[in-house]
C-alpha cells in the first residue's frame, strides 16, 4: 500500500483527500461515536469519483438522470457528509461539527429524506447493495420504456460503495445474484476492501476470494491494489464507465471493483485495526495523525480555501450534464409529447384519482374467492391504470397471483418486460424493491407468503423508515393454508408487521375488502403496505354496499353488520374469522343474543382514526371477542380483562385447512362454546 497523502499537501489533490479524511476525524472526535476508518481509508477512491465521474448537481439533487450514490457501508456516513459540504448540497461546517447530535442533519447513518443528497437509507449491512440493485434495475427499465433513438433520456448509472461487512451479508449475496442474472451493466459496486470488521481482521470468520464470487455470479471483476494510487482508481472507474474500454463481454455485465484500502489511514496507532472501524480515535492519536499526513493541528474542521475553491469548480463540471439533459427533455417532450405525458404519470403517480374505478366491485357470493385470487385479478386492471406499476414474486407468482396476464418477464432481452421474477431471494427481494421505489417513478410490489416476511423484515423495516410505497403480497396468512404444516403456517407475523411503525397492514375480508385497500394505496399512499391475503376462498360478503365498504377500510376498521336485536356483545376479527363471525352473530340470533360484527382489515389505519370513531365501532361497556387465527397479541391494546381473545399460542400443524381451523377452535361451534363459557349472563 502506497503513502499517497502522507506529508503531501502541497498537492492540491492530496489536500483535497486528506479534508475529507480530517473532516470525518474530527467529526467523529466532537461526538466521542462514529465510524472513522473507512472515511481515512477510502477518502482517495471517493474523491476521484465525486469529482470526475460522478454526474450530479448539488442545486438539482434530484433530477431524473443523476447518477447514483448509494453508501451501503452506511457506518461510514462522515465520508458521505464530508462529500456532501465540499460539493455543495447545503451541509454546512456546522452540520458536521453537530454529527450524531439530536436534530443535526448528519445522523449516525445516512437517511434518505433527512439530508439532501441521501439515495437511500443504509446502515444495515448489505442492504445498499440490494436498494442501489434495485435503483439500476428501474433505471434500466424506464430507458427500456421511454428512450428513443438520438434520445437517451436515462442513460445514468449507479455506485455503490460496499465493505467486507457488505460482502458477508445474504441480502447482498441474493441481490448480487439477480443483479449478475439480470446483466444490469449500469451499476457499479465499489468494494472497500480493507480486511477489518469490528471484531478484528476479516480472516477470524471470512476467507472467501469475494472478487471471485462476484464474477462466478456474472459480474465483470476489476482490481485495485492500492486504493490511494490516484492513476490506478482512474483507470479502474474509466474501464467501468467506458463500455469502449470494456470487452464485448464486458459490457453486458455488472461492474464490481475491489479497491485494496487501508482503514483507519495515516493513523499512527490504529490504521489498519479495528478500533478505527467504530472508536473516536482520542485526542492525542487525533493530534498524531493531523502531523503524520501533514495536516494542521488546528484548527479541527479545517477546509482550506484552495480545497473548497477545487471541489466547487470540478463539481460545476460535472453538474454539466444537468443542463445538457433538460435540453434533452425539452426536444424530447416535443418529438414525442404521448411519450412525455406517460413519463410525467409516472413520476407523479400519487396523483392519480381513483386508479382503480375502472374495476368493478364484486358481488354478493357465498361460494367466494381467495383473497389472493382477487388481488390477482384487480392486478390485470391495476396494471392499465397505476402509473409506473411493476413488480412480481420470489418465485412464488402462481401463489402469490403476481403475474400480469400477457406480458414478458423482465429480463435481459426483454428490459421493459412487465413481470418480475426475483427467485427465491426474500431478502433481497425487499432491498431491490425499496431501490425500484426510491427512482420516484414505480409503483412496487412483489409476493411472497405471510410465513416468509421474516425473511424480508430488513428491507420492509426500511420501506416504512424511509416511506416508500412498496406493496408487499404476502399470501397463505394463516394456519388455513393446510398441509404444508407449522414451517408455512404464520403465528406471530402478523403482531410483528402490526408493530413496524408507518406500516400499513391490511388483511381483508373478501374481495371487496382486497379491491378498496389496492385502491385506497394506489391513490397516493406515503409508506408501505403489507396486504395479507388467504389460500382459501372466502364469502364475497354482501352485508353493506362497497362504498360504505370502502369507507370503513380507509378507516382501518368498521361495523359490518348489526342484528335485529339490541347489541349485547360485539363480535371483532379480520380476514378468514370475519365470515365465521358472521355465522356466529346468526347463531347468536337464535339464541336470543343481538350481536355487532365489526371487521378490522387494518388495526394500523384505525389506530390514527378519532377515539370517538374508535369507540363507537368496537362499543363501551359491552363484552367483546376479538378472533384470528393468528397470535392474538395485536387485540392486547383493545381488550379489557373481561373480553375473550381467541388466537394462536402455539404453531401449527399438518392437516387440510379445514381439519385445522376446527381442532384449533376457529369453526361456528367452537366460538359459541367460549362465549357461553365467558358470558354466561348473556344466555
Amino acid at each position: 500500500m502506497g503513502d499517497a497523502g502522507r506529508l503531501n499537501n502541497d498537492n492540491l489533490e492530496l489536500k483535497s483527500i486528506n479534508t475529507i479524511r480530517m473532516l470525518a476525524l474530527d467529526a467523529v472526535e466532537a461526538a466521542n461515536s462514529g465510524h472513522p476508518g473507512t472515511p481515512m481509508g477510502f477518502a482517495s477512491a471517493a474523491y476521484v469519483l465525486w469529482t470526475e465521474f460522478l454526474r450530479h448537481n448539488p442545486e438539482h439533487p434530484e433530477w431524473p438522470n443523476r447518477d447514483r450514490f448509494v453508501l451501503s457501508a452506511g457506518h461510514a456516513s462522515m465520508l458521505l457528509y464530508s462529500l456532501l459540504h465540499l460539493t455543495g448540497y447545503g451541509l454546512s461546517l456546522s452540520d458536521l461539527k453537530n454529527f450524531r447530535q439530536w436534530g443535526s442533519l448528519t445522523p449516525g447513518h445516512p437517511e434518505h429524506g433527512h439530508t439532501i443528497g441521501v439515495e437511500a437509507t443504509t446502515g444495515p449491512l448489505g442492504q445498499g447493495v440490494g436498494m442501489g440493485i434495485g435503483m439500476a434495475l428501474g433505471l434500466r427499465r424506464l430507458s427500456a420504456v421511454f428512450n428513443r433513438p438520438g434520445y437517451d433520456l436515462f442513460d445514468s448509472r449507479v455506485f455503490i460503495v460496499a465493505g467486507d461487512g457488505c460482502m458477508m451479508e445474504g441480502v447482498a449475496q441474493e441481490a448480487a445474484s439477480f443483479a449478475g442474472h439480470q446483466k444490469l451493466s449500469n451499476v457499479i459496486l465499489l468494494y472497500d476492501n480493507n480486511h477489518i470488521t469490528i471484531d478484528g481482521s476479516t480472516s477470524l470468520a471470512f476467507s472467501e476470494d469475494v472478487p471471485a464470487r462476484y464474477s462466478s455470479m456474472g459480474w465483470a471483476v476489476k482490481h485495485v491494489l492500492d486504493g490511494n494510487n490516484l492513476a490506478e482508481v482512474r483507470s479502474a472507474l474509466s474501464w467501468a464507465t467506458e463500455p469502449s474500454l470494456q470487452t464485448e463481454d464486458e459490457r453486458n455485465r455488472p461492474k464490481f471493483v475491489s479497491i485494496r484500502t487501508l482503514i483507519g489511514f495515516g493513523s499512527p496507532a490504529y490504521e489498519n485495526t479495528a478500533h478505527a472501524h467504530g472508536s473516536a480515535f482520542g485526542a492525542e492519536e487525533v493530534r498524531k495523525t493531523k502531523i503524520n499526513l501533514g495536516w494542521p493541528t488546528e484548527p479541527s474542521f479545517l477546509v482550506p480555501d484552495d480545497v473548497r475553491q477545487a471541489f466547487l469548480e470540478k463539481t460545476g463540471k460535472r453538474a454539466a450534464s444537468y443542463k445538457t439533459w433538460v435540453d434533452l427533455s425539452v426536444r424530447y417532450a416535443k418529438a414525442f409529447p404521448a411519450e412525455a405525458a406517460e413519463l410525467d404519470r409516472w413520476r407523479h403517480s400519487e396523483k392519480i384519482d381513483g386508479p382503480l374505478k375502472e374495476v368493478k366491485p364484486y358481488l354478493s357470493d357465498p361460494k367466494g374467492m381467495a383473497t389472493r385470487q382477487a388481488f390477482g385479478e384487480i392486478l390485470q386492471g391495476a396494471f392499465k391504470s397505476v402509473p409506473g406499476l411493476f413488480g412480481g414474486s420470489a418465485d412464488l407468482a402462481p401463489s402469490n397471483n403476481t403475474l400480469i396476464k400477457g406480458e414478458p418477464a423482465c429480463s435481459p432481452e426483454t428490459p421493459a418486460g412487465a413481470n418480475l421474477h426475483f427467485g427465491v431471494r426474500e431478502h433481497g427481494m425487499s432491498a431491490i424493491m425499496n431501490g425500484l421505489a426510491l427512482t420516484g417513478y414505480f409503483r412496487v410490489y412483489g409476493g411472497t407468503f405471510l410465513v416468509f416476511s421474516d425473511y424480508m423484515r430488513g428491507g420492509m423495516r426500511l420501506s416504512s423508515l424511509m416511506k416508500q410505497p412498496v406493496l408487499y403480497v404476502l399470501t397463505h396468512d394463516s394456519i388455513a393454508l393446510g398441509e404444508d404444516g407449522p414451517t408455512h403456517q404464520p403465528v406471530e407475523h402478523l403482531v410483528g408487521l402490526r408493530s413496524i411503525p408507518r406500516m400499513t397492514v391490511v388483511r381483508p375480508a373478501d374481495a371487496n375488502e382486497t379491491l378498496a385497500a389496492l385502491d385506497w394505496f394506489w391513490s397516493g399512499h406515503d409508506g408501505p403496505l403489507s396486504l395479507v391475503l388467504t389460500r382459501q376462498k372466502l364469502p364475497v360478503l354482501g352485508q353493506i354496499s362497497y362504498a360504505e365498504l370502502s369507507a370503513g377500510v380507509r378507516k382501518g376498521g368498521y361495523v359490518l353488520r348489526e342484528t335485529s336485536l339490541p347489541v349485547k356483545i360485539v363480535l371483532i376479527g379480520s380476514g378468514s374469522e370475519v365470515s365465521l363471525l358472521l355465522s356466529v352473530s346468526d347463531d347468536l340470533l337464535a339464541h336470543g343474543v343481538g350481536s355487532r360484527v365489526v371487521s378490522m382489515p387494518s388495526t394500523t389505519l384505525f389506530d390514527h382514526q378519532p377515539l370517538e370513531y374508535r369507540r363507537s365501532v368496537l362499543g363501551t361497556g359491552i363484552p367483546r371477542v376479538f378472533v384470528e387465527a393468528l397470535s392474538p397479541l395485536s387485540w392486547a391494546p383493545y381488550a379489557s380483562e373481561s373480553d375473550l381473545l381467541i388466537g394462536m399460542t402455539d404453531f401449527g400443524a399438518s392437516a387440510p385447512g379445514e381439519v385445522l381451523m376446527k381442532e384449533f377452535g376457529f369453526t361456528r361451534e367452537a366460538i359459541i362454546n367460549r362465549i357461553k363459557e365467558q358470558f354466561k349472563e348473556l344466555f
